[in-house]
């Protein structure tokens, strides 16, 4: 994925990559914004890793835009225009699926420093590597529910994610994450998922 250079920070969120801005002798929280392309799962995912982790170094707001993904990405631009220096950083998180403006949301994103948490085919191949090393091909969301209804009580539904059934294994899922594809490529590989690089920002290296 293609790097632009930094916003101006006289008009626009500067994308700092460090956990904490340091302000004198005080560290400050780095602060993210987060932009789900679905209304429920990414975002109680997402909400239950930062209410799991509680990390003081960095703040987290999440919006929802359930839109094609390069929709997700101008929506969370213009929320970067009007939100002056609120932001140090900003992602967002979609799926393949069977959505053809992928190249199209990777550049803009790009142009603007935006973070892309990609998985391919879907959210629920990130789920899946809190409890298995997945390696094998997987064509669709449904392809990857029967897999996640042999760890979830009752199995999987995608609209009650209960964080407490990830909470212990998210540093496990960066882990096999990390071995499926090189960072940026995940449009191009099944499966695979950017996830990891979110998960990391929000709770750090060491959980």
């Amino acid at each position: 994925m293609a790097r632009a250079p930094k916003p101006s920070r006289r008009n626009r969120p500067s994308f700092d990559s460090r956990l904490g801005r340091r302000t004198g002798n005080r560290v400050t929280r780095q602060r993210l914004l987060v932009v789900c392309g679905t209304k429920v799962t990414e975002r109680d995912y997402v909400q239950g890793l930062k209410s799991s982790v509680r990390n003081p170094a960095v703040s987290v707001k999440i919006v929802e835009h359930p839109k094609a993904p390069s929709q997700v990405v101008s929506h969370t631009v213009k929320l970067l225009a009007s939100a002056a220096d609120e932001y140090d950083r900003a992602w967002c998180v979609f799926d393949v699926d069977e959505f053809t403006d992928i190249d199209q949301a990777v550049t803009e994103a790009g142009h603007h420093g935006i973070g892309i948490a990609l998985s391919n085919p879907c959210f629920e191949l990130w789920l899946l590597l809190h409890f298995t090393d997945h390696r094998s091909h997987a064509p669709s969301y449904a392809h990857l529910v029967p897999h996640l209804n042999k760890h979830a009580p009752g199995g999987y539904c995608k609209t009650r994610l209960d964080f407490r059934l990830y909470e212990n294994t998210w540093l496990e899922a960066v882990r096999r994450a990390k071995g499926l594809a090189p960072e940026g490529e995940e449009p191009k590989v099944n499966p695979s998922t950017g996830m990891w690089q979110l998960a990391l920002a929000i709770g750090g290296p060491a959980g």
